[in-house]
């Protein structure tokens, strides 16, 4: 357990690795060498030239206004200075939405902070409970709710305060929520043409023996829509093809790197390597004619392989994008049953054709549950063997329980300074470390799911992320650190007493939660910002692979807002400080300079650096809402358990008012604000649509969405390297503008299909003569 020198050791450190972080950072963004780095999203806008073709021979590498250093802090007012609005139409209404989340940590814990140190730290301090205890607590133990006697009527105070604080965050998140959705609103009414508002994804179509998925979906939609329809593409599993172009585009850029090295050198002797594992072993060839033989093997491979895919139908999936003439049409489509059969012609909103991940459409629709099921039991077994390294980390912060594991380091242990360094800052790097790989794994495991949008599998990926956080960080931390730091009471006292030895002990369970909010909400901010992972990578490929402008800007990668990552770690500073805030106060300052560094930090990255791969605008603040109000139900439970274990039995039951009324306000903003995130309002859409008509009377839709949702391989525009591989335009599976039915009527069809009735009504529209 960290004492108040050591919490001051490890605020040391930090504020200092976070200060050099940001000195750091102020230095080489204002180098011309770092500019693609650091203002990258310029760059794709086509806004900013590069100082590298400007200007003398060392001026284009180093900055020699020496003004300009002093001014080193000059990019936070900068970042702060750029409009809302203008913020939204610079970076789009996803990424002001996700600065809002740290606003709205701000708006609820300063606050709640003023309030807590005013009148629950001195009622805490005020108090000589931990002294005559046999607990083992430090100096900043004394500010907690552990240090109030057994029985005091002082819990009325924190009955007061729990009260309020759920009131004023409850407040927030209402405003919060109300202008949210009527920016989304906004936004969307505002927004220019794309080809989502206008396609939906139809999944699980049924087989037919008499026609193709093709027949069938322009069959279905002429007659249940026949008004609004106007096209479709069919979904194919391509990805076998699309694995083969990755492949020829890194075998491309091997031969690129050979080539520009033989030419850059002027040497007679052409560069070799080896064939075998990494280059390291095999035989050795001449690696420019290896590349090039390589490239062309799949190049026939990919020939072969979009012929087969372009003429058999086995590679068709049961799934399209289906286009209509107006929203209002998509609208209706995608908000509505379509069979009376409800697992089959299954619609939901397209995702925008940047957001779709391609991979997934070829899973089949059966085999969603499956997967779906086998990824909950591994996220279980997960969670629960990941609480391995967490008792670990808790470990460290025991200099007793070290001791006993490596009595060697007895003798280093007893220097203050090392004490201090291993409790106050090794815990929270180790959890950082242990927790790097997670993401990545999680990621996986929404793949494995079959989500159809990258958008689809960050959120689902995000709420796996804050459910493993919840439990093995939160939870996880706080009964394994408990069980540490009080070992030696649990074995020598009854197990009546346990319950309550556990009620002090987790609000002394704060300071751990202190160094990791130091180290990864303080360093690792300010480290953010820092970009030295892709500061490195970019110079290695500008010296490396470079050699045309467009290279160049795949080099940048900006990259986008780490939704997956980012929100739940946010929101377990929300859990966090709601859990404390009656509890420990101590912790609030804390939480509040991370939403602030972190508020500022971020919005300098939206406007400079981070290009978003989509925009949904701002789907997921429902989940964002539903997280914080978790967290307060959390921190109300918990703080009625505590209570409990203090015999306050007089203020305890006025506690279980506040998880009630906390659901009721849950599901009141669930009913009045959450429609304008999951559902499109018809209204809105036919406005837009006579807004459209009247603008542009001429306007050809059909043309416009003709090759929105075609897969990237076998779209020629969207080409990596621009050749062509054998295969023409007129060979690409298109709709036709009428596809003509196999039967001349329901009598006389071979075998009843499943979509007689329909083809039937279609014949009626068609030919009226061919109707009984």
């Amino acid at each position: 357990m960290a004492s108040s020198s050591e919490i001051g050791l490890a605020a040391g450190i930090n504020i200092l690795t976070a200060f050099a972080f940001l000195v750091a950072f102020a230095i080489l963004r204002i180098q011309p060498l770092n500019d693609r780095v650091y203002f990258p999203k310029w760059y794709l806008k086509g806004l900013r030239n590069d100082p590298l073709q400007s200007g003398a021979f060392v001026q284009k590498f180093v900055n020699l206004d020496f003004r300009s250093y002093l001014r080193f802090l000059n990019w936070m007012p900068a970042a702060l200075h750029m409009p809302e609005p203008e913020l939204i139409d610079h970076a789009g209404l996803d990424s002001v939405v996700y600065l809002r989340i740290y606003l709205t940590g701000l708006k609820i814990f300063v606050p709640i902070a003023c309030l807590a140190f005013t009148v629950m730290v001195p009622v805490n301090w005020t108090n000589r409970t931990l002294e005559q205890s046999n607990l083992t607590f430090s100096e900043i133990d004394k500010l907690s709710i552990s240090n109030i006697p057994t029985g005091s009527n002082r819990f009325w105070t924190h009955l007061i305060m729990a009260y309020t604080f759920t009131f004023w965050t409850c407040y927030v998140l209402k405003r919060e929520y109300e202008i949210i959705a009527a920016m989304r609103l906004h936004f969307i009414a505002s927004e220019h043409r794309r080809p989502d508002q206008f396609t939906v994804l139809v999944r699980n179509v049924p087989p037919d023996p008499d026609e193709t998925v093709n027949e069938l979906v322009e069959h279905f939609f002429l007659v249940n829509h026949p008004d609004h329809y106007l096209s479709h593409q069919v979904v194919y599993d391509a990805n076998l093809l699309s694995n083969l172009v990755n492949e020829r585009k890194t075998k491309q850029n091997w031969l690129d790197y050979y080539q520009l090295k033989y030419n850059r050198n002027n040497q007679s002797k052409r560069p070799s390597m080896k064939t075998g594992y990494l280059g390291l072993c095999g035989k050795r060839v001449d690696a420019i004619d290896y590349y090039q033989s390589e490239i062309d093997k799949l190049s026939k491979e990919i020939c072969k392989e979009r012929e087969k895919i372009t003429k058999s139908s086995k590679y068709v999936m049961p799934a399209a994008f289906v286009s209509f003439k107006t929203r209002w049409g998509a609208a209706v489509c995608a908000q509505t049953e379509q069979s009376r059969n409800p697992t089959i012609w299954l619609t939901e909103w397209a995702p925008e054709p940047r957001d779709v991940y391609w991979d997934n459409l070829a899973i089949p629709f059966v085999s969603l549950t499956i997967r779906r099921l086998i990824i909950a039991v591994a996220f279980f077994f997960l969670t629960f063997f990941f609480m391995i390294p967490i008792a670990f980390v808790q470990s460290l912060a025991n200099i007793d329980g070290i001791v006993k594991a490596a009595p060697f380091m007895k003798g280093l242990l007893e220097v203050k300074f090392v004490t201090s360094v291993i409790q106050g800052v090794l815990p929270g790097i180790a959890l950082k470390i242990f927790l790097i790989i997670l993401p990545s794994i999680l990621m996986m495991m929404s793949k494995f799911e079959g989500f159809t949008s990258i958008s689809t599998l960050e959120r689902r990926s995000a709420t796996r992320y804050y459910i493993f956080q919840f439990i093995n960080v939160f939870l996880g931390s706080i009964i394994t650190g408990t069980a540490f730091q009080q070992l030696n009471n649990f074995i020598h006292q009854s197990a009546n007493e346990i319950p309550v030895t556990i009620g002090a002990s987790i609000p002394m369970k704060a300071t751990f939660f202190i160094t990791y909010i130091m180290v990864d909400g303080w360093a690792g901010v300010a480290g953010e910002i820092l970009r030295i992972k892709p500061l490195i990578f970019y110079h290695l490929k500008n010296f490396f692979l470079v050699k045309t402008e467009k290279d160049r800007e795949e080099a940048m990668n900006p990259g986008s807002l780490p939704f997956n990552t980012g929100e739940p770690q946010i929101q377990l500073y929300f859990l966090l400080g709601l859990v404390y805030a009656a509890v420990t106060p101590i912790l609030l300052p804390f939480i509040v300079v991370f939403f602030g560094l972190a508020y500022v930090v971020y919005r300098h990255q939206i406007i400079n650096v981070y290009h978003q791969q989509y925009e949904s605008a701002g789907a997921f603040w429902p989940d964002v809402h539903g997280r914080i109000i978790t967290a307060l139900i959390v921190s109300q439970l918990l703080l009625m358990g505590l209570l409990s274990t203090k015999e306050a039995a007089q203020s305890t039951p006025l506690l279980i008012a506040l998880p009630v009324l906390t659901i009721w306000f849950h599901r009141f903003c669930k009913g009045r604000y959450e429609p304008a995130f999951v559902r499109y309002p018809l209204q809105e859409a036919m406005m837009k649509d006579t807004l459209e008509r009247a603008r542009e009377p001429c306007l050809n839709v059909k043309s416009y969405l003709e090759n929105a949702y075609v897969h990237p391989v076998f779209n020629n525009a969207n080409r990596w390297d621009g050749t062509d591989d054998g295969v023409s335009d007129d060979e690409w599976p298109k709709e036709p503008t009428l596809v003509a039915t196999k039967r001349s009527s329901r009598t006389t069809t071979p075998a009843r299909s499943q979509r007689s009735e329909s083809t039937r009504t279609l014949l009626c529209v068609t030919d009226e003569r061919s109707c009984p």
